[in-house]
């Protein structure tokens, strides 16, 4: 819509693609144009030879991430929002907070055991 209206107010006026070449010549033509992205995007992507320490692979005896904590648990469901529609579960985020203590434990025994099979459950 936005695109009609200033085109009714500027008129017709039809876009150039221009890109530069590497030998800072212009490049006009539709295909001419596509083979520079493409060899520009080859020459940035495709590069051999460089030690890159995010591909490594880490082997330590401890885990990357730390187990939770019930303390963590604890103040992620005091973060809660209240009043809001609960999730797949059904399970509002009232309930959780009433029981606090009782049901972080249990959370807590649930989420530890899933970590350490490291699989999770199907329901």
């Amino acid at each position: 819509m936005y695109r009609c209206i200033n085109d009714s107010k500027k008129g017709y006026q039809p876009r150039i693609n221009i890109v530069k070449h590497e030998k800072c010549d212009l490049i006009t033509g539709s295909h001419s144009i596509l083979a520079r992205w493409r060899n520009n995007f080859s020459e940035l992507l495709n590069v051999h030879g460089v030690n890159d320490d995010r591909q490594k692979e880490r082997h330590t005896a401890e885990p990357l991430v730390p187990e939770l904590s019930a303390f963590e648990l604890e103040l992620a469901v005091e973060k809660l929002n209240s009043h809001k529609s609960p999730g797949t579960d059904q399970i509002p985020s009232e309930l959780i907070k009433a029981g606090v203590k009782t049901i972080c434990y249990e959370i807590h025994k649930h989420i530890i055991s899933i970590w350490n099979k490291k699989e999770l459950p199907e329901e």
